[in-house]
C-alpha cells in the first residue's frame, strides 16, 4: 500500500488539530462548544481555518475531495 504524502495544508491540520485536542484536555472538555471562550476561541478559529485551508488547498474556494 503506498503512504501519502501530505501537503503543507494537510500538514497544517494536523498542527492545528493536536492544538486543539491539547487545549481541550487541559480544559477537562471533550466539545468545543463547552470552551469558556467558545464561540471566539482563538485556538478553535485556528484549527477551524485549517480545515477549511486543506479543503481548498489554500484557493478562496472550489475544494477537492
Amino acid at each position: 500500500m503506498k503512504e501519502k504524502v501530505l501537503d503543507e495544508w494537510e500538514l497544517e491540520l494536523k498542527k492545528q488539530k493536536k492544538i486543539l485536542e491539547a487545549h481541550l484536555k487541559e480544559l477537562g472538555i471533550t466539545s468545543e462548544m463547552d470552551c469558556p471562550d467558545f464561540p471566539h476561541c482563538k485556538i478553535q478559529e485556528k484549527y477551524v481555518e485549517a480545515v477549511y485551508n486543506s479543503m481548498s488547498k489554500g484557493a478562496g474556494g472550489g475544494f477537492e475531495f
